[in-house]
């Protein structure tokens, strides 16, 4: 059951990513129109705006994969947080909305990583930090073939040396019996384990 719900899963999001392709990326000034509008009270101006930067989201949802959550529910979290974002937008500022959207998108998914993904709740902070830390220890690890030391992840981070070294040490990546081990799906921990 767990390897046709993982390709359904699959299937949704090559859907999904289909669907929301069709939608460009908006111009800096067809976006201050769209914005105008939604202000001047047409609320299909936010459906718009929002429809049109989908695929931004996506991008900041797979950076928190593997952090506890399916992706289409990362996609799900970060699309709700733009919707946030673009109701509390104000465009006569001169920022373009994406920058100001990012930090919703990212907030929204941390929020859900952190309130669903495991059964002892980690600092919102703490697993931005732990997030961070993964995540440029793989562009190191792809740029030196080596691991970097704490002091090469602080230089790179901000982080200090001891907050890496408590952080790295406490993160445990909590893994589902029936999550997949093999790019098929065909195979999950569960299968492996001897029956007693």
């Amino acid at each position: 059951m767990t390897n046709s719900i993982t390709r359904r899963d699959e299937k949704s999001i090559e859907k999904y990513l289909t669907e929301i392709s069709r939608y460009e990326v908006l111009t800096p000034e067809g976006e201050l129109e769209l914005f105008q509008k939604y202000r001047a009270g047409k609320k299909s101006a936010l459906e718009k705006i929002v429809n049109h930067n989908l695929r931004f989201v996506v991008s900041v949802a797979k950076q928190y994969q593997h952090l506890g959550l399916a992706l289409g529910d990362l996609i799900n979290e970060g699309n709700l947080g733009l919707i946030k974002a673009a109701q509390r937008f104000d465009e006569t500022r001169g920022f373009k909305f994406i920058s100001y959207a990012v930090w919703w998108i990212r907030q929204s998914i941390l929020d859900a990583i952190s309130r669903k993904s495991r059964k002892i709740r980690v600092p919102a902070n703490q697993q931005t930090n732990t997030s961070k830390l993964l995540r440029e220890t793989d562009t190191f690890l792809q740029l030196h073939n080596r691991r970097p030391t704490n002091e090469e992840l602080s230089e790179v981070t901000g982080i200090k040396a001891d907050n890496i070294k408590k952080s790295l040490e406490n993160y445990k990546r909590c893994t589902s019996l029936d999550a997949p081990i093999d790019s098929e799906g065909d195979t999950s921990l569960i299968n492996l384990m001897e029956d007693q």
